[in-house]
Order: C-alpha cells, then sequence, then structure tokens
C-alpha cells in the first residue's frame, strides 16, 4: 500500500517535477531550447518537443523541476527519503516558513545527524499541496534525539494533525535561527565548534549555507542591519569561543561586523564579490588550509566542502530563488554530499561556476578506461523558467568523464 502511495503521489508531481506547482514539466519534452515556453510548455514546434528530449534527467544531472520552492522541497524530500520499502522512510520532517527565508536557511542544519529532517516548506495558514502531500508519503516515523518527533515546526506554520510535534518558535529570523541552533546542539549533546554568520539582508549571499549546515551540523546565524542583534549575540555566547566563518564580502557583511564578532571568537570570512562567486568561494574553502600542490579534501576537524577535485555532487540553485537553498539542503547532507552552486541568470551558466567546474568538476580517465574514472552527479533545482534546459546541458556536458590528456 504505501508503494502505491508513493507511486501515486510521485506521478502527481511528474516525477518529482511540480508537486502542488501548478503545473509542472513532464518527464520528456516540453523544453527543447534554452529561452522556451513556460514550464511544460512546447517551444514553438522545437525540435526537443519533437523527439522527447528529457529535461528532467540527463546522463549526469537530475532536475527536481517544482514551480515553486515548496514543491521543490517536496520533490528533494522525497528523492533523499523514498518511503517506499522498510528505512527508506525519514525519522522526522521538518516544516519551515515560505515567509521568512533566513529561518527556512537556519532549518536546514535539522538534516544533519542525529535528526536528519528534509525541509518542507509552508505559510502560515494551510500546508501546500505538495507540502502534505509530500509528508503524508514520507510519514516519519520519529527520532528519539528529539523526544520521538516527527514533525519540527519552525515559527508560524500549520500543525499537521496525527504527528508527534516539536515546535521553535521566535519572535523575528534572528530568534528563529538561534532557537534552532539550540534544538540542534540539544540533539547532538554539544554545542557545534564551528558556526556560519550569513547576512539577513542579501539573501543570495546566504544560500550556500544551507547546503553546509545540512552536511555538517554547523548552524546558521544572522547578522542584518549593521548589527549583531541580541538573538544572534546569545547564540554565539552559548558556542564558548566557536570558530566564526563569515559568508560573503565586506559589502555584505561588514569590516565593522567581523570586528565585533571577534569578542565571541575567532573569525574568518569566506566569499567574493558576486554571489555566484561567493558559492564558488564557499566550495573551495578549507580551514586549515590545504597545503599547497597537494590534494585538497574535507577531513574531520576541518572547515569547509574543500571542493578542488572531480567526483562529487553539485546542487545548482537560481539566486532569485532563496527558499530553494533550504528546499535542496538535503541533497548536500546525503547521497553524494555536494555543495550548493548559485546562477544569477536563467539562461547562462556564470563564469565562476563554469571556471570551477572546467579547474575541479571534469574527470579524466586513463588507458584503463572509463570504467576506472571518478564520477560526478549535478542536481538542479526549479523549473527552466529558474534555470534553463541550455544551462542543465552545459552542466552536463562539464561533468561529463573525458580522456586524459598527456602532459
Amino acid at each position: 500500500m504505501r508503494s502505491r502511495v508513493l507511486l501515486g503521489l510521485l506521478g502527481t508531481c511528474a516525477a518529482l517535477a511540480g508537486c502542488g506547482g501548478g503545473g509542472g514539466t513532464p518527464l520528456l519534452g516540453g523544453q527543447g531550447s534554452a529561452g522556451g515556453g513556460a514550464a511544460g510548455q512546447p517551444s514553438g514546434g522545437s525540435v526537443g518537443v519533437q523527439l522527447g528530449i528529457p529535461t528532467i534527467a540527463t546522463k549526469n544531472t537530475t532536475r527536481v523541476a517544482g514551480a515553486d520552492p515548496a514543491a521543490d522541497a517536496a520533490g528533494v524530500a522525497l528523492a533523499v527519503f523514498p518511503s517506499a520499502a522498510p528505512g527508506t522512510h525519514p525519522g522526522a520532517v521538518t516544516i519551515a516558513p515560505s515567509d521568512d527565508w533566513q529561518a527556512a536557511i537556519a532549518s536546514a542544519v535539522l538534516m544533519s545527524p542525529p535528526i536528519h529532517a528534509p525541509v518542507l516548506l509552508s505559510g502560515s495558514s494551510a500546508l501546500p499541496a505538495s507540502t502534505a502531500g509530500a509528508l503524508a508519503a514520507l510519514a516519519p516515523t520519529g527520532v528519539g534525539a528529539v523526544g520521538g518527533a516527527q514533525v519540527i515546526k519552525i515559527g508560524d506554520v500549520p500543525s499537521p494533525s496525527g504527528v508527534r510535534l516539536a515546535s521553535i518558535n521566535g519572535g523575528n529570523a534572528y530568534a528563529l535561527a538561534a532557537g534552532i541552533d539550540r534544538f540542534v546542539s540539544a540533539a547532538q549533546g554539544k554545542a557545534s565548534p564551528d558556526v556560519v554568520i550569513a547576512s539577513a539582508d542579501d539573501p543570495a549571499y546566504a544560500m550556500p549555507a544551507a547546503g553546509w549546515a545540512a552536511e555538517s551540523g554547523d548552524p546558521v546565524l544572522f547578522v542584518g542591519g549593521g548589527t549583531i542583534p541580541e538573538a544572534t549575540r546569545q547564540a554565539l555566547l552559548s558556542h564558548q569561543g566557536a570558530h566564526i566563518y563569515v559568508l560573503g564580502p565586506p559589502s555584505v557583511i561588514s569590516n565593522g561586523i567581523v570586528n565585533q564578532l571577534n569578542k565571541f571568537g575567532s573569525v574568518k570570512r569566506v566569499g567574493a564579490d558576486d554571489a555566484p562567486g561567493n558559492s564558488v568561494a564557499f566550495a573551495e574553502y578549507r580551514d586549515p588550509p590545504c597545503a599547497f600542490g597537494q590534494p585538497c579534501a574535507h577531513v574531520p576537524g576541518s572547515f569547509g566542502w574543500a571542493i578542488r577535485s572531480p567526483g562529487h555532487g553539485y546542487v545548482l540553485l537560481s539566486s532569485s530563488r532563496p527558499l530553494d537553498a533550504a528546499a535542496a539542503a538535503a541533497l548536500s547532507g546525503s547521497g553524494d554530499y555536494g555543495p550548493q552552486l548559485l546562477t544569477d541568470n536563467p539562461a547562462k551558466l556564470p563564469a565562476p561556476v563554469l571556471n570551477f567546474f572546467l579547474d575541479y568538476a571534469t574527470p579524466g580517465y586513463t588507458q584503463e578506461g572509463p570504467t576506472a574514472a571518478v564520477y560526478n552527479h549535478g542536481w538542479v533545482i526549479g523549473d527552466p523558467s529558474a534555470i534553463s534546459v541550455a544551462v542543465q546541458a552545459e552542466m552536463d556536458s562539464l561533468l561529463e568523464a573525458v580522456p586524459q590528456t598527456s602532459k
């Protein structure tokens, strides 16, 4: 019976393409070229429509093609937890507010151990159809580390019936982020030694923190308006001299704020001047730094993805949809475990991301052949109005294993 429920939901969602989002992209066809018709609509007799070119999956990429972030979150949750066989259900699910992107991004840390709760999204009045359908299919079993809760509510979202609830409340986004931090620290039995500080005023620069939080268990706290809010101050004090990583350039989080943060621990800045470059800088970063000319990897006790070699997962997001960072965070905390990278133009892969793929992502194989190579996988989040099929196709090509040239 459970498998029938899941298959029915996935059919309604058009293979993760449009759960509750108002007519998602079909599994085949629908977008034959970049900048074609709206999601799910033919593009003027294009070759792609005639031949049925896939817009959901290519050989190296998979698209979660929701027409809105709530649909994306539902699709991601079911991709990570298919919930069609024993052991494939999540213990808990987070429902984060769709009208508070800061709290939604902060809630991504609930995907980390020991909770492993993917993020679903909702407004305050009623659960969207995509969220309600995904929650029913996921059927969370409960997590002992949080009192057996099956659903973790963040802020002002509806309370689903028939499940054990845990609620995290706060008067604003800063307080909600601090409350999430306390909740996770209690579940883990200790406060994390590392903390990410993001801007509450510039969502595109904060987005990459969601994937890292889901993988690492490091909380995301916010500053804004040129100050450190009291809720953030109190949260930092609870980490007792944490390693603090400021995500974004001085134009986003000022040097004055960094100087104030020094009172709460050691502070280092990670970032670049534009949002795509900022996401790449975070994907490459490691503290302590990697030795020059030697392989670089994230190891226990270090901070940062340190992605400077092929053989990883990558999650591509539109910088215009900050909630997608929370929606997709579970992909960074499971499966291929990869960083979130941003594009700021639906029709074009930005130069920093393109160069990152060219420098680090394309696998090469030797005379042993491609079966001995390492492999990549890319996730594309949102329908083609958010990230075009042309960009997905380019990403697919960049992630493909190729013969290694001799030097």
